[in-house]
């Protein structure tokens, strides 16, 4: 999640430390240092850069979590990888990305957005590409019981509901990257107007950040042939699930009741 922040220098000698098969407790600052050619001194400085203490709280850290169960369930597609093995590795990389997401939520920032989206007189959805796809999923579910909730999947259409927003409505801002100028133009204007935002997204500092009330991460790593957005939409799908739930149960008796009708009209239709 810090990557982007850093360095290219600094990337790759992130990237050459993690992926070390051989880090233990006896590798040495001097060791990391001479294999990258750069200083002690950069490795310090770089490990409190990723919000470490120094050095060996970052090894000792890394070391716990490659021994962890979900540390070796992704693996990078290859050219000549069989049916299954394709399989194996895309669904492997997904039940990754839903632990670790799941590991790092902030549970108080996820209740807090339940409070804000339950108590919202209006709700808009802001999303482009894949991510317009996972606000529309949300968007039906929050249809089924009684919450209606726009999508808005253009930026000149996304700046033109925020120009409209108070401080009653809500805007779930969906950005994998959080870098996404169409969507982060329109929370400006929706939080200047007191809307509440909650952003989804894969980097905890990234710009869509700075605009949000309440920030929700997900978290993946990718491959070259997915990226990591596709392994991302579904840890976002589950959290927006689970709000749809927690959203739900703060008046359970109304869900279930615009539940029974908008099941009984499509029924109905079907029928018909």
């Amino acid at each position: 999640m810090r990557l982007p922040q850093l360095t290219p220098l600094e990337r790759k000698v992130v990237e050459s430390i993690t992926s070390k098969e051989d880090l233990s407790e006896q590798t040495s600052l001097k060791e990391i240092a001479t294999e990258n050619n750069v200083s002690e001194a950069m490795i310090v400085k770089l490990a409190k850069k990723l919000n470490f203490s120094g050095f060996r709280e970052f090894r000792t850290s890394l070391i716990h979590y490659n021994h962890s169960e979900v540390a070796n369930l992704h693996s990078e597609i290859e050219p000549n990888d069989s049916s299954e093995q394709l399989l194996e590795k895309v669904f492997r990389t997904s039940i990754q990305a839903i632990e670790e997401t799941l590991s790092i939520l902030d549970v108080s920032e996820f209740n807090r957005a339940a409070d804000i989206l339950f108590k919202a007189k209006h709700i808009d959805l802001y999303g482009v590409g894949g991510s317009a796809t996972v606000a529309r999923d949300l968007s039906h579910k929050l249809l089924k019981i009684g919450i209606r909730a726009m999508v808005h999947d253009d930026s000149h259409t996304m700046l033109m509901s925020a120009a409209l927003l108070t401080d009653d409505d809500a805007v779930i801002a969906i950005s994998h990257s959080g870098m996404t100028k169409a969507v982060i133009e329109p929370i400006k204007l929706a939080a200047r107007n007191g809307a509440k935002v909650i952003a989804i997204t894969n980097y905890a500092e990234s710009p869509i950040v700075q605009n949000a009330h309440v920030v929700l991460n997900s978290t993946s790593q990718g491959s070259y042939l997915l990226g990591e957005n596709a392994a991302s939409r579904i840890a976002q799908l589950n959290i927006l699930d689970a709000l749809f739930v927690a959203i739900a149960k703060k008046d359970l008796k109304k869900a279930e009741q615009n539940l029974n009708k908008t099941q009984q009209s499509v029924q109905n239709l079907r029928e018909y």
